[in-house]
């Protein structure tokens, strides 16, 4: 048994299809079947069963991959120690960063990163939250950049920053001239929030004590689309502090901030505690601190757990 049978299993069960498999990790397609079946042949099982459309893993099949996907994470280990030892900060670090945070923090700090730490090849992937708690502990991501607090065993949080929420108003609503916002306005308010699976729609839903649109179903997990929508006299909304600086100067004029402490939410590194690539994550939050210190200024908040 070797680590790159293992690594070829795990690609297999992963496209549930051999030839898919063969051209994500290029190599040719009868190399790998022959060296599925030379794993299957040593360990005496057969690990997929090849009759059913796509691939599936048999039942013994599914706790070999658990193992394999174990052995090589912490083969992959070896070389993050020597790199910790070392001091090195470089080589692959695969991050996941979720929808309502990409847009607008990744534009920020990637510039000054790749320029300040040129041996790190950054690997970003849009995530949301679930997703990039269950490949953190599948080892397919070293880290993501998430709303938190998660409280996760064995996951660790590092906070970046608290973004506040500011409340959208188009003209002709009935909170359009008050000053700031408190939580009593939105109570029970009719407010366009995304759609199911961002973090953000759970946060709105939470603090707002908020009913859900009765005239329509909206699956929408842009903020532009609902600032677009508010526009038409569809309803207020609320947006994360960052996605308010690049409005035109109009839709800033919509804009409602709240009474201190204004809701917030927590951002924060997140990853294994068991994660070796330390002075990568060092490096990711002092490179995010620095840029996001000049763009967000309050401090007082009140945090609204995703």
């Amino acid at each position: 048994m070797t680590l790159t049978q293992l690594s070829y299993m795990i690609a297999v069960a992963e496209a549930g299809n051999f030839t898919i498999a063969a051209e994500k990790i290029f190599v040719t397609q009868p190399t790998l079947s022959m060296q599925i079946q030379r794993l299957e042949d040593e360990l005496g099982v057969q690990i997929f069963n090849r009759a059913k459309k796509p691939i599936r893993l048999t039942k013994v099949g599914e706790q070999i991959l658990n193992q394999a996907r174990s052995i090589l994470a912490e083969a992959k280990r070896m070389d993050d120690i020597v790199a910790q030892e070392k001091g090195f900060i470089g080589g692959e670090f695969k991050l996941g960063i979720i929808p309502t945070v990409m847009p607008t923090l990744l534009p920020m700090f990637l510039n000054t990163f790749i320029k300040k730490y040129p041996k790190i090849n950054l690997k970003i992937q849009e995530l949301t939250t679930d997703s990039i708690i269950v490949q953190l502990k599948e080892g397919k991501i070293d880290a993501g950049i998430a709303a938190t607090p998660l409280k996760y065993d064995n996951i660790e949080e590092r906070p970046l920053y608290y973004e506040p929420f500011v409340g959208y108003i188009p003209e002709q609503h009935r909170l359009s001239k008050v000053g700031k916002l408190v939580q009593e306005d939105l109570l029970d308010e009719n407010i366009l929030v995304l759609e199911e699976g961002h973090c953000f729609r759970n946060q709105a839903l939470s603090f707002c004590n908020l009913k859900k649109n009765s005239t329509f179903d909206l699956k929408s997990g842009s903020f532009e689309t609902l600032i677009n929508l508010s526009n038409e006299g569809l309803g207020m909304t609320l947006v994360p502090y960052l996605n308010t600086l690049t409005l035109s100067r109009e839709n800033k004029d919509k804009l409602k901030h709240f009474q201190a402490p204004p809701p917030a939410r927590e951002i924060s590194l997140v990853y294994p505690k068991s994660q070796l690539k330390i002075q990568i994550i060092d490096a990711l939050q002092k490179t995010i601190e620095g840029i996001i210190r000049g763009a967000i200024v309050i401090e007082n908040v009140k945090i609204v757990s995703p």
